[in-house]
Order: C-alpha cells, then structure tokens, then sequence
C-alpha cells in the first residue's frame, strides 16, 4: 500500500487548494451544455514594475528631470524604436509594448494609473500579500479576494462548476487564490497528474480506490474533485493543442503559461478564473529605458499577452486580463541608474467589454510637492476599487461586500472601466 505522503508528494493533490470541496463530476456535463461564462485573467508582475516607464507621463517636464538617463524619450514618428508610443497626447506606452498598440487603438485596454495601495509599505513580501488579499495593513487575512470571490457564487450559481473553475498556472498557490473555495495550482499541464510511466493508469486507480474509502470526508471529497480533474484533462489532451489565428508566445515561462490558460480556455473546462505571474521588476541597478532589462521584461510581456488575446479570439468579449504590482517606482532615478521602491502603478484591463483606449483615474502631477513624501507617484486610485468593478461590471455579482472585507465598496469611486 503505497502511503498517503507519497501520494501527496507525487500526486494532484499538491495542486489542490484544500478546504470544502464539493463534487464535480456529476456537473461536468452542464458546464459543456450551457452558454460561456465571464473569465477573469489575473496577471501578477511580481518585484514592483515601473508604471512610469510603461505608461510614460511624457507630457509632463517633471518625469524628464527626474530621470535624466532613463526616461523615455517623447513620441517621435522618426524613432518607433526608442521613443514613447503616443496613447493620448500625454501619456504612451513603452515602445516595448507595441504588441499592445492594436489592443489600445481598438478600445479594447483600458489603463488606470496613480493606482495603488493606501498603506505606505515598501516591502514587497507585505505589499504583494495586501494586494492578493485585498486588504491593506491586515497580514492575518486567511484567504486572497479571488478566492473570496469564489465563495460568494451561491450553488445554484455553480451548478457547472469543475475542478478547472480556477487555475493558477503557477508552481505554488497563489496567496489570492488561497481560501475555502477549490482551486488548482499547475505550471505544466501535461505533467499534472500520476506520473508512473507505463504503470500511470493503474497507479491511478489504486490511489483513487484508497481515497474513495478514505474515512476523512474532506480529503475523500478532495481526492474525488483530483481525480476527475486528471481525467478530463487526459481527456483534453496539452499535448496537441496548437494556438489558433497566428498567436505566437513566446518560449518564456510566462508566454507558455498564457498559452495554457488559453488551451483550459478553449478545451471548455469551465475555466472561470485563472492567474499567471511574471517576476523580474525590481529594477534597482542598470534599469534602462527602451532597452535594458526592463524593456527586456516588457517585450516578453506585452508578447505574451498579444498572443493570449489573439488565441482567445472572439471568447475575449467574455474575458477580462487584468495587470498589477504591488507598488510601482520612485520617480527619481538613483545613483546606479535604477529606481527603488515607490507608490503609485499602473494596472491594465484587457477585454471586449472593457471601456479601452482611455487612462483612467486621477493624475496628480511629478513635481516634488506634488509626489508621496516628495518622491513617490502619488495614488489617487485604491487598487480595490478596481478590483471591485471588475467583480460587478465583468462578473455580475451584486454585492462584493464580502469580497472586499472592511472596505466601502461604492460604485462612485469606480475608474469606469465598463459601460
């Protein structure tokens, strides 16, 4: 008899975020049968991206003062390469995000700068875990705002849920999809599952057989829940699935994460939320402007996404990709021609239904007097407030109260993101 910590070294079951676990397999068939669900893409840029050289400010005298060796250059038409994309007059995109361009001059992404957390912290760890839980200053928040969500959708509401609802395409569950409420953590589809070789599918069934007479009612429901999700992942098949339209990820992690939460999309798993990260931000030394490691990370970036939204096709007007981080830079370059840790960011929404090709919230200006204790990008945007309409105006759920514990949720102080 094989030993259960075996099996959860080996098994699913290291992808399964425990807690109730209702069963899904008597479901599956009405998940296939009913009309697409809205999906909501969460993309977490992990070590702090610096939103003013993605979203350049180069309207404003200020931002070139303060940087003057790694500011983007103003748009020019004679230097696509190396000069800020022009979005509205003030503000452009990175000339590494070109891929976005398209998305943007069809009004189909929207961004929202001077946004960010209330709470003054500049450590990544707690700044990262306020974000995920969506409540600033708390570190004993139990479980993320996405898995909150989860729980709020009444079991009617569920009636086609799968093992598949939410997916982080990630080694480790992520701290926002941690709580109650199943969820599935994988960074290789075709590798999740029992890996035994030619004995695989006995393996299988010997462990499922131990679990179905498992005593403990909670990990007999878990272990039921993995085991279908295996098999209809089988059943899909990672192996085969080639992009569709001319999408072309890159070879990045982060490009072939994106690539499978398209393939979950598409094999109509019932994928309702999944989330991806990138790291790689945290551009202390040598940051560059137009090239250099962060335009590096950009490139890969803006690719990704282009290619995700370009797979998706017309399921994109069902579908939401949102961007974050958990602070963004200081708005003065330092000594070694980097930035450190600041304030206010930038966040993206992506999607058919997302009000795009405007930036939203308040500007408050880069001069000194202006900035967070004279060095920062002042927020003018709670980061909440755009979770929160992504939760209403996408998601369709009417009270999102408990979502956001210990915030005013109000519709007033949504960006305006959708119609």
């Amino acid at each position: 008899m094989v030993s259960r910590r075996v099996f959860l070294k080996n098994g699913a079951f290291a992808c399964v975020s425990l807690g109730f676990a209702p069963s899904f397999l008597q479901r599956t068939a009405l998940a296939a049968g009913s009309g697409r669900s809205k999906q909501l893409i969460a993309i977490f840029q992990r070590g702090a991206v610096d939103g003013l050289s993605v979203v350049v400010p180069f309207g404003e005298a200020d931002y070139y003062r303060a940087r003057p060796s790694i500011a983007i250059p103003v748009p020019t038409s004679s230097d696509r390469e190396h000069a800020a994309i022009d979005l509205d007059g003030f503000f452009g995109f990175n000339p590494r995000l070109q891929a976005l361009e398209p998305l943007w001059d069809a009004r189909h992404l929207a961004i929202v700068h001077a946004c960010g957390s209330p709470d003054s912290t500049r450590s990544h760890f707690d700044a990262q875990d306020y974000m995920e839980t969506a409540t600033p200053g708390m570190k004993n928040t139990p479980d993320g705002w996405l898995n909150r969500y989860l729980q709020t959708r009444r079991p009617d509401d569920n009636a086609g849920a799968t093992p598949f609802r939410a997916v982080a395409l990630t080694s480790q569950m992520p701290r926002m999809l941690e709580g109650p409420a199943p969820a599935l953590a994988v960074s290789q589809l075709g590798q999740f599952g029992i890996r035994a070789g030619q004995a695989s599918d006995a393996l299988g069934a010997a462990f499922e057989a131990q679990y179905a007479a498992a005593a403990d009612s909670r990990l007999n429901a878990t272990s039921r829940d993995a085991f279908n999700a295996m098999r209809m992942l089988k059943t899909a098949d990672p192996s085969k699935y080639e992009a569709e339209h001319g999408a072309d990820y890159p070879r990045s992690p982060f490009g072939q994460a994106l690539r499978q939460i398209a393939q979950l999309t598409k094999a109509n798993l019932g994928l309702e939320v999944a989330f991806a990260d990138i790291g790689g931000w945290d551009t202390h030394v040598n940051q560059g402007a137009a090239q250099g490691q962060l335009a590096n990370r950009l490139d890969d970036f803006s690719r990704s996404i282009a290619a995700l939204v370009t797979d998706l096709g017309d399921r994109m007007a069902d579908t939401v990709i949102l961007t974050m981080s958990e602070f963004g830079r200081a708005v003065s370059e330092n000594g070694n021609r980097g930035t450190d840790h600041g304030h206010g960011n930038a966040m993206m929404v992506i999607g058919g239904g997302v009000r795009g090709g405007r930036v939203y919230g308040r500007w408050p200006g880069l001069a000194i007097e202006q900035r967070y204790e004279r060095r920062d990008l002042a927020v003018t945007t709670d980061f909440r407030d755009v979770f929160a309409e992504v939760v209403v105006r996408h998601l369709g759920v009417q009270d999102a109260r408990p979502i956001f514990p210990g915030y005013g949720i109000s519709a007033a102080r949504f960006p305006g993101l959708f119609g």
